[in-house]
């Protein structure tokens, strides 16, 4: 327990840099993106506002839960995390540092933009880099990877299947 209140929005921010997402530990909350505002309520009162990757996230009861805990162990006595939907989160969101954390776990982050954006029905597949041998020449296996904010992808060159943070 820490003696001094924490009364900085950037400190609380630092504090929440530490934990992580379960379904993709290298990544903390701040790294993708879902905290979205900290609102001080009073003395040792606090209110996080998150965002879900999508609705439904199992993710989200244990990410509160972590969020509680560590502003808890930081002497507050009353911590509210509130789930926002509107607006959707994105992959916008996420920060660079957490998108190259993606690649070097080995999953492959979310292009900045399409490299091809097309809305017809059999439209043809965004290039997606593998993140072992950085080779384009992969191919979508399922649109649901390991979660079901991920794609799973195979390398072509390296014949690694790899998981694509798909973007929203």
């Amino acid at each position: 327990m820490v003696n001094d209140m924490i009364t900085d929005k950037q400190q609380i921010l630092s504090l929440l840099a530490q934990v992580p997402d379960p379904e993709v530990p290298v990544l903390s909350v701040i790294d993708l993106g879902i905290v979205r505002d900290v609102i001080f309520l009073g003395e040792k009162n606090i209110e996080v506002i998150i965002t879900p990757t999508y609705s439904g996230c199992p993710a989200m009861d244990v990410i509160s839960m972590e969020i509680k805990m560590i502003l808890l162990e930081h002497g507050f006595k009353k911590v509210t995390v509130t789930s926002i939907l509107s607006p959707a989160w994105t992959t916008d969101w996420m920060s660079e540092a957490g998108k190259e954390k993606l690649k070097v776990f080995g999953i492959a982050p979310p292009n900045a933009t399409q490299s091809i954006c097309d809305a017809k029905l059999f439209a043809e597949e965004e290039a997606i880099q593998c993140p072992h041998c950085q080779s384009y020449n992969t191919r979508l296996i399922s649109q649901f990877g390991s979660t079901a904010c991920k794609a799973l992808f195979k390398c072509n060159n390296c014949l690694d299947p790899f998981d694509y943070f798909k973007c929203h």
